[in-house]
């Protein structure tokens, strides 16, 4: 049953992706209304998807690659929703749907089975180090979302041609701030999210820290989201600086999460392919 509806958040996803899309080409304020409500069916769908899975596998559904993929988005298009409530920026649907709809795309070609659960796996720390940490990298999704923007949009005004786009984005300076509250809470959860995990290798392994490459990168993305923090809140870092050095963090996540799964082997291949 979780598949049937994995499968039409899936294309929910995408159909909510096209109407964003729609929507920046040709800034009509009903698509942005039938994008919202596709999108939010698709996360009601999900949300279904990964209960249902779970009541299926007996354990938090976060396990292997295509669990991961598909928490990952849900978590991305949670904070989408939330963040629309307060800020009502329309167009960051289009920047952060997409990249939901790339990994449930992904997902969608894994392996989907429910394998028994891996000894590692067996403990309590595990559910509470999945969510600290794809919550936290679901806060700096929208970050690096943030960034990309403001980079858009100041070259826009640099350049004093506006073109179409820059109808289309927030200021600058609500993007600037929308970047470092999603950074400000997003820190405290990676650094949760990076304990919890210690903790865990522990029962799991025997020692809090073992070099392993899912631990050395995930010590590297945590050092760049540090810097970022430290420097916004006592250098003043604003605009420009923090928008890239966003995007670096984020890559450096990204590639946590995937790159040292998929290409460097470790204590963490268990949640490799299926």
């Amino acid at each position: 049953m979780n598949i049937y509806f994995f499968k039409l958040a899936s294309f929910l996803y995408l159909f909510g992706t096209l109407a964003y899309l729609a929507y920046i080409i040709f800034l009509k304020e009903v698509l942005s209304k039938i994008a919202a409500t596709i999108v939010t069916v698709g996360f009601a769908s999900h949300t279904l998807a990964i209960l249902t899975r779970y009541v299926e596998a007996g354990h938090t559904p976060v396990t292997d690659l295509y669990e991961s993929l598909s928490f990952f988005a849900w978590m991305i298009i949670g904070i989408l929703l939330i963040v629309n409530l307060k800020y009502k920026v329309k167009v960051l649907g289009a920047f952060l749907t997409p990249i939901a709809l790339i990994l449930v795309l992904f997902a969608f070609a894994l392996p989907k089975g429910i394998f028994p659960l891996a000894p590692a796996l067996k403990s309590f720390w595990h559910p509470l180090h999945v969510i600290f940490a794809f919550l936290g990298n679901a806060l700096f999704t929208l970050t690096f979302c943030c960034g990309v923007m403001y980079l858009i949009q100041e070259h826009q005004l640099k350049s004093k041609r506006l073109g179409a786009i820059a109808k289309r984005l927030p200021p600058l300076n609500l993007l600037d701030d929308l970047g470092y509250q999603s950074l400000k809470f997003g820190f405290p959860l990676l650094t949760l999210g990076i304990i919890t995990g210690a903790v865990w290798a522990e029962y799991a392994w025997g020692s809090y820290w073992n070099w392993d490459p899912k631990e050395t990168w995930s010590l590297i993305t945590w050092l760049l989201y540090a810097a970022l923090l430290h420097q916004r809140l006592t250098v003043g870092w604003r605009g420009r600086k923090a928008a890239i050095m966003a995007i670096v963090g984020f890559l450096a996540a990204l590639f946590t999460f995937l790159g040292v799964n998929l290409l460097l082997p470790g204590l963490h291949t268990y949640a490799n392919w299926r």
